[in-house]
């Protein structure tokens, strides 16, 4: 295999800056005045330029891809200096098999999402520049090592979704920002609070100052203290994922935002929370996150079930295709919970799927939005006829979200469902109804638009999928096709880092459970 570092070694130590800076540098050309003339309604010129730009961050996911090492379960690709040394903060990156495939959904998406956004209008400098510094943002809370950086990267990913929503939304696009945003602050000062609480233990226990995920692994906290600060961080994941009780956010802002916002919101974002309860939930607490498990599971068992229900009452397609998102990630909370190597990969493996199905679903939601400006299901029916490209996107995606064989979200529920039964038979067997489910409001919702009689007037004259439209979707049909026939390379590259991930826990809870019984620590 040919080895680029050894021909650029200076490149493998600023590889994950360059994916975290290159978009901001993106965001900060989007707002030069050079892009303020363009002489058409649709910004052509700052959607191309903007596209070449979204190329580079893929092109270095790509590179890392190529240059991960299977065997190896840490991170890799690290990058470390000292940031503000008086208070123990760092400047850490790093990339695992947990955050590797994370990162690539968010590289191939903003490409997508900028091909496809010419609905956009004559704001699309403001538009590319919030979609740039949002996976800014998104990069940098997956590839940070050090909480405090975490942290701001994670509060940053809240300023463009905010913008997105809140000037390019629909008509109850207030209404649904400030739910958004409310909803997500409120999570996040709980989390801030056990941050320094845990900082500050660090620091009594030491004598140092650390907000190092490395050095905080140390901890040695009381099961009480454990469980309240596992709760804060659960809070704070939970919204983002969105749990349910805590999901209703979510809808709401899918329906309000424009099609772009939705792709990267339920294709990226939400996956940020199963990603932070991996990298800094389960690792920092473990005896907090063994005991609260079965909860945590129920909670995504119950999230499979609901949103599934509810996403078969809509009649609007997009808020349809939303309440599904629910019901997927709550697959995603029953295999985290499971803590098996089978169950977290299949996790990684269905988030990605869900990333590129999902996706692929509102970006058609958003074709017949543009042509029709309604989202009814009751105004469509028969539009296979007229729109055959069109149907066979929409098919692929549909079967994806069901899992039909051969789709990579087969692989993925199927990984999840069988790692988790071990621990979890009876709320495994449940949630198999959201399969069912999943199955009906998918196939009838494809059925009801795709098929019977062309009865109105203007569905009769739609137009077939245009040339920038079949270039955003076609990579996701690909994809969902690739990794459901090849899910080798996924999965060798996450199974190391599961293994070493799973152990940790189990050790680290079995050391802490041996330190509370010899009597050291005090109750919170």
């Amino acid at each position: 295999m040919f080895d680029i570092f050894a021909v650029l070694p200076w490149l493998k130590s600023h590889l994950l800056s360059g994916l975290i800076f290159f978009p901001a540098l993106g965001c900060v050309a989007m707002l030069c005045p050079v892009f303020g003339h363009c002489t058409n309604p649709c910004g052509r010129r700052a959607r191309r330029f903007s596209f070449l730009l979204s190329l580079v961050p893929l092109v270095i996911g790509a590179l890392l891809f190529w240059q991960f090492d299977p065997q190896i379960g840490g991170l890799q690709f690290e990058e470390r200096t000292t940031w503000i040394a008086s208070f123990g903060i760092s400047y850490h990156l790093g990339v695992d098999g947990i955050s590797l495939f994370l990162v690539l959904l968010t590289a191939v998406l903003i490409p997508l999402v900028i091909v496809n956004s010419a609905a956009i209008g004559a704001s699309t400098r403001g538009y590319m520049a919030c979609l740039f510094f949002l996976q800014m943002a998104v990069f940098g809370t997956l590839l940070a090592q050090d909480l405090l950086l975490f942290y701001v990267f994670w509060e940053l990913m809240l300023v463009p979704l905010f913008l997105m929503i809140g000037l390019w939304g629909g008509k109850r696009r207030i209404y649904a920002t400030v739910k958004f945003v409310l909803y997500t602050l409120a999570g996040s000062l709980l989390m801030q609070a056990a941050l320094f609480y845990a900082v500050w233990s660090y620091y009594a226990q030491s004598g140092e100052v650390s907000f190092a995920l490395s050095d905080l692994m140390h901890l040695k906290l009381t099961f009480r203290e454990e469980s309240w600060l596992f709760l804060a961080f659960a809070l704070a994941f939970g919204i983002k994922v969105p749990i349910v009780p805590l999901h209703t956010w979510l809808p709401d802002a899918h329906v309000e935002a424009p099609t772009g916002g939705s792709v990267i919101l339920a294709g990226v974002l939400l996956k940020m929370g199963i990603y932070g309860f991996f990298r800094f939930g389960f690792p920092l607490f473990p005896r907090a996150a063994l005991e609260y498990a079965p909860y945590l599971a129920a909670l995504g068992v119950v999230g499979v079930v609901y949103g599934a229900l509810m996403a078969w009452a809509q009649t609007d397609i997009k808020r349809l295709v939303a309440y599904s998102s629910v019901s997927h990630l709550g697959y995603c909370v029953l295999g985290l919970s499971a803590l098996s190597v089978m169950a977290a990969g299949g996790v990684i493996f269905l988030m990605v799927s869900h990333g590129l199905a999902t996706g692929a679903l509102f970006l058609i939601v958003g074709v017949l939005y543009e042509r029709r400006h309604t989202r009814e299901i009751s105004e469509y029916g028969g539009l296979a006829a007229k729109m055959p490209v069109f149907a066979f996107c929409f098919a692929v995606a549909t079967l994806a979200s069901i899992a039909l064989p051969l789709s990579s979200g087969f692989i993925g529920e199927f990984l999840t469902l069988a790692g988790s039964f071990e621990r979890f038979p009876v709320l495994t067997i449940t949630a198999l109804l959201g399969v069912a489910l999943g199955a009906v409001y998918m196939l009838t919702l494809y059925k009801r638009v795709m098929f019977g009689e062309l009865d109105q007037e203007k569905n009769g004259k739609l137009e077939d999928l245009h040339l920038r439209e079949t270039a955003a979707l076609v990579p996701l049909v690909v994809l969902i096709f690739w990794l459901g026939l090849f899910p080798q390379p996924l999965l060798e590259r996450t199974e190391v880092s599961l293994r070493q991930y799973c152990s940790q826990i189990m050790a680290r809870a079995a050391y802490l459970s041996g330190f509370r019984s010899s009597g050291h620590g005090e109750a919170l």
